[in-house]
C-alpha cells in the first residue's frame, strides 16, 4: 500500500468524485481509478458504493479512511523529525494550547524563545483540554499547555492560576471581598461547555461546595463569559483575572475554597521522543518557567 495511493484515497472520501479529485492531485482519472481499484483489491472490500455517477463513502471506507489520516500524519511527523535533527537549530514545533493562554502567558513563551532560537518554526493550535489531548495522543501536535494535569502523560507544572467568582457591577454579592460557592448557589451560571478544564474544575468546586450549578450558557472563551457576566446573565467561576484584563461590568469576589485554583502545565507524550526542536522548546519552557508539581 503505497504512501501516494493512500493521500490520493484521502482526498478522493473527501470529495467523493473521481473527476473533481484527480484535478486537485494533479493526476488523471484514469490513473486515480486504477490506484483505487488496487486499493480495494489489496483491502478485499469496496471502499465507496456508487450512488448518482458519485462515489459515497462506505463503512469499510471510513475505517480506512481513519487509519490512513493517522498513517499520513505519522509519516508527515516522521520527515519532521528527520529534518529537525539533521540542524537542531530548525525544525517545526508543534504547540497546543488553551484559549486563555493565548493572550500573554503563550506569546511571551515563545517571543523569549525565539530570541534563542530565531529559525525554529510553529505550529500554533489553541482549543479545548480535551481537544489539545486529542491532538497530542493523536500525533497532531508535540507539546500541549493545559489544565487540569492530564493522566497518561509526561507533564511539567508550570504555574497556579487563583479562581474567583465573577458576578455583574451592582450585584447583590458585589461588595463581598471573600465568598464561597454556596453562597452563590441560586444564582445562574454562566460555564464553558463540558471538555474545558475550567468547566471541569468548575464543576468539582461546585461539588465541594454541595451545589449543582445552574447553567444557563455555555461559552468556548473566558472573555466571553466574563461579557455575558457583565450583561447580567449570571455568575461565572473564572481566573483571577491579569492586570488591566479585567472586564469593566463585572466584579471579581475570591473564593474562600483552597482549591479554588487550577494548575497550568506542559504536557507531552509518553510513548514516543519528542522532535529535536520541540525537546529545545520543552526543555526551554521548564528552564524558565516556575517549577510547580
Amino acid at each position: 500500500m503505497h504512501l501516494d495511493e493512500l493521500s490520493w484515497f484521502v482526498v478522493l472520501a473527501e470529495t467523493e468524485h473521481v473527476t473533481d479529485a484527480a484535478a486537485e492531485l494533479g493526476i488523471s482519472q484514469p490513473t486515480l481509478s486504477r490506484a483505487l481499484a488496487r486499493l480495494e483489491d489489496e483491502v478485499g472490500v469496496p471502499l465507496f458504493d456508487r450512488v448518482n455517477r458519485r462515489l459515497q463513502l462506505n463503512a469499510y471506507g471510513e475505517i480506512l479512511l481513519e487509519h490512513a489520516r493517522r498513517t499520513i500524519t505519522e509519516m508527515r511527523s516522521a520527515t519532521e523529525r528527520i529534518a529537525a535533527m539533521r540542524d537542531p537549530d530548525t525544525g517545526l514545533v508543534r504547540l497546543a494550547f488553551l484559549h486563555s493562554q493565548a493572550g500573554s502567558f503563550v506569546p511571551d513563551l515563545l517571543r523569549r524563545f525565539r530570541a534563542h532560537a530565531p529559525h525554529v518554526q510553529f505550529s500554533l493550535t489553541q482549543g479545548a483540554a480535551h481537544d489539545l489531548l486529542e491532538r497530542l495522543a493523536g500525533g497532531q501536535v508535540d507539546l500541549a499547555i493545559t489544565s487540569p494535569r492530564p493522566e497518561g502523560f509526561q507533564w511539567r507544572g508550570l504555574y497556579v492560576e487563583r479562581l474567583c467568582l465573577a458576578v455583574p457591577r451592582g450585584h447583590r454579592l458585589a461588595s463581598r471581598s471573600r465568598i464561597t460557592l454556596a453562597d452563590a448557589g441560586d444564582e445562574p451560571f454562566v460555564g464553558l461547555a463540558p471538555g474545558f478544564g475550567l468547566r471541569q474544575l468548575t464543576e468539582e468546586l461546585c461539588a465541594e461546595a454541595g451545589i449543582t450549578p445552574h447553567v444557563v450558557f455555555e461559552a468556548t472563551e473566558i472573555p466571553t463569559m466574563e461579557g455575558l457576566v457583565a450583561a447580567g446573565f449570571g455568575v461565572a467561576v473564572v481566573p483571577v483575572p491579569h492586570a488591566g484584563r479585567a472586564e469593566p461590568g463585572a466584579e471579581y469576589i475570591a473564593l474562600a475554597q483552597a482549591s479554588a485554583k487550577r494548575q497550568l502545565g506542559l504536557a507531552w507524550p509518553a510513548d514516543r521522543p519528542l522532535p529535536p526542536a520541540a525537546e529545545r522548546f520543552a526543555q526551554f519552557v521548564i528552564r524558565t518557567t516556575h517549577d510547580v508539581e
